[in-house]
């Protein structure tokens, strides 16, 4: 055999292995998808097929009006921008000063960040519950915002490695042409940072958008629930009428399918550049 043949069969095997892994991921996508555009008596008949033997769309415009689907959207949608907003403006200046401004602690601090990062949420989750409980602040979306306005150690470190890829002599120019520390960062590195900075927001808006953990702590009234908490509430009060659930859930995904597919190239840019050097 050939070293060519034998490229060729190493190859088709790479992309079989690739095309298995990526069905495995899509099933249940595709499960959740179809079983939307299906009826009630399709989705139970025996052999349950994976297509629906007679299509529908009755199930959206039925999904959002069984339960406040568009107040729950817009409740998530507020706790997402403002989390957004608060990453992309304090992650690049933390991290900019603990990787471009020399100053004593920077160092200690970077290393505390990164041992934080080693602390499971369940370890603070209930001090941290008992401290905004004390501000009065549950049942207020303040818990879920305000943290981001302080940073996040995974965002920060990795906004640091990339400051650090950064060439040193283009901010040593910068300052014997007389740019202060603001303008640096402002002028130059954050035009740079455009791909770490759409990794991390991207980051952000799927942790922030698909968050159930942090709304099933601190919100207790129904009026406040994002849509992770409304779909909860509507599968424990309409446990049968799968196909509605598949068609709400379709919807709340279809936000995160359209940003990743906006920003997957600045996304995958961003990770490649994020480690380059420590």
């Amino acid at each position: 055999m050939s070293t060519r043949t034998v490229r060729m069969v190493k190859s088709m095997i790479k992309y079989v292995i690739i095309a298995g892994l990526c069905l495995i991921f899509l099933a249940p996508f595709i499960v959740m998808i179809t079983t939307s555009l299906k009826t009630m008596d399709d989705a139970f008949t025996i052999p349950v097929k994976v297509f629906p033997r007679v299509l529908t769309l009755k199930n959206y415009p039925d999904a959002v009006q069984r339960i406040p689907y568009f107040r729950y959207m817009g409740n998530t949608a507020i706790i997402t921008a403002l989390t957004l907003v608060g990453q992309l403006i304090v992650t690049p200046m933390v991290a900019y000063s603990l990787s471009l401004i020399d100053w004593k602690g920077a160092k200690v601090i970077s290393a505390l960040l990164m041992a934080t990062m080693m602390i499971p949420y369940t370890v603070t989750m209930i001090p941290l519950y008992q401290i905004w409980h004390t501000f009065g602040l549950t049942n207020t979306y303040a818990p879920l915002i305000v943290p981001a306005f302080f940073g996040n150690s995974f965002y920060i470190i990795l906004m640091r490695q990339f400051f650090k890829s950064l060439p040193k002599s283009l901010m040593e120019a910068a300052r014997i042409d007389g740019a202060n520390e603001f303008q640096r960062y402002v002028l130059i590195a954050l035009p740079l940072c455009k791909p770490a900075l759409t990794t991390i927001g991207i980051y952000t808006f799927l942790a922030a958008w698909s968050d159930y953990l942090g709304p099933l702590i601190y919100i207790t009234k129904k009026d406040m629930f994002t849509l992770s908490l409304g779909l909860q509430d509507f599968m424990s009060q309409y446990t049968i009428e799968w196909t509605m659930l598949m068609a709400a859930a379709t919807i709340f995904v279809l936000p995160t399918v359209i940003l990743f597919a906006i920003f997957q190239r600045n996304f995958v840019e961003g990770i490649s550049t994020t480690g380059i050097k420590s």
